[in-house]
């Protein structure tokens, strides 16, 4: 049990592991631990393969752990089936009944566990009072809208009261403007019912954009955890640096030139100033003289791939403040100064 100044954990996974049959077996999930607190937004993010939906599937009972164990609420519940565990799972795929209207898609869990008509209706109005869904009761899901359907599964999930929501991939099949709309609601949502959201992606933005912390996973391993400015502004990694957001990476010699130090070293594109040739660096300041090989016109931002003199590719992210697309064209080929301050110089484990 926990204590005001340890709070009990809503999930904490203990050693965790996962193989799967084969010759050799295939291990999908090696050494994970970590702690999830109570009300948090926490995301697991990582490339495709990298155990993350494994790990989700471990948590929600859908796949036993080869050793380790699964904890909710400081309870030991990797023997517990998944139907027995205080956790509801959103998928991508939505999963909605197609010849039940809203409504009803909502209350069926409620149904199935026997909840009395009148106090599972209430329960489901309000659940679509909180995903902004009032007034859509009687629609069938193929009158709905992909964002639509989406609250609909998210509803059904929320009804239930489970102390954990699990998400799996839950916003992919939506476009990009939608998917931005619903990452503000999902936001809201969770703040509004207070209950732990365990966010599965392997969208960087997204998980940047939604998280309370993010645990990164690289080949079955947890590589980095932290909030989100932690693991973007201070990757743990090189393999972190890399896939969350873009960074430029310089190592061994060319960083010795550049940085004045040798090793791995992750400079973000945002951080870099792009000025005239032998533009004078202000205090604190370092510049590398090179030639822009491309640009990148990208509405707001446009991104100047730069070759240095100094023998490696780095690139910039500008703002279009003044000016657009012909005068980022315009550009290409150009000899610049690339300025940089020596605190926004991270070095990283040359590793992963």
């Amino acid at each position: 049990m926990g204590t005001a100044d340890h709070p009990t954990a809503a999930v904490g996974l203990r050693g965790l592991r996962k193989e799967f049959p084969g010759k050799p077996p295939v291990v999908a999930v090696q050494g994970v631990d970590l702690e999830i607190a109570d009300g948090e937004f926490f995301s697991m993010l990582g490339p495709s393969g990298s155990g993350k939906t494994t790990v989700l599937k471990l948590i929600a009972g859908f796949e036993e752990p080869t050793a380790g164990s699964v904890e909710l609420g400081g309870r030991d519940v990797s023997a517990v089936p998944a139907h027995r565990r205080d956790v509801n799972t959103v998928f991508q795929d939505y999963a909605l009944f197609p010849h039940m209207d809203v409504l009803q898609n909502v209350e069926y869990g409620l149904r199935v566990k026997k909840v009395p008509r009148a106090e599972r209706r209430t329960r489901a109005r309000e659940a679509l009072d909180q995903v902004r869904l009032a007034g859509h009761e009687d629609r069938r899901p193929s009158q709905l809208s992909g964002g639509q359907r989406q609250r609909v599964a998210l509803a059904r999930a929320l009804v239930n009261r489970p102390r954990v929501l699990l998400l799996d991939e839950p916003l992919g099949a939506l476009d990009l403007k939608l998917r931005e709309q619903m990452q503000v609601e999902l936001k809201a949502i969770q703040r509004e019912v207070g209950i732990t959201f365990l966010f599965v992606t392997h969208d960087q933005e997204e998980a940047l954009t939604l998280s309370d912390r993010i645990a990164v996973f690289d080949a079955g391993r947890i590589v980095q955890v932290g909030t989100a400015a932690e693991v973007y502004e201070h990757p743990a990694t090189a393999f972190v640096a890399g896939f969350v957001g873009t960074s430029n990476l310089v190592r061994g010699e060319v960083a010795l030139t550049l940085v004045g130090r040798e090793g791995a070293h992750s400079i973000r594109p945002e951080k870099l100033r792009l000025g005239e040739p032998g533009a004078q660096p202000a205090s604190g300041e370092r510049r590398a003289e090179g030639r822009i090989a491309e640009v990148v016109y990208a509405g707001p931002v446009s991104r100047y791939v730069v070759d240095l003199d100094a023998g490696v590719r780095l690139v910039a992210l500008q703002a279009n403040s003044s000016g657009g697309s012909a005068e980022a064209a315009g550009m290409r080929d150009r000899r610049v100064s690339l300025l940089w301050r020596d605190e926004h110089v991270v070095p990283v484990p040359d590793v992963g």
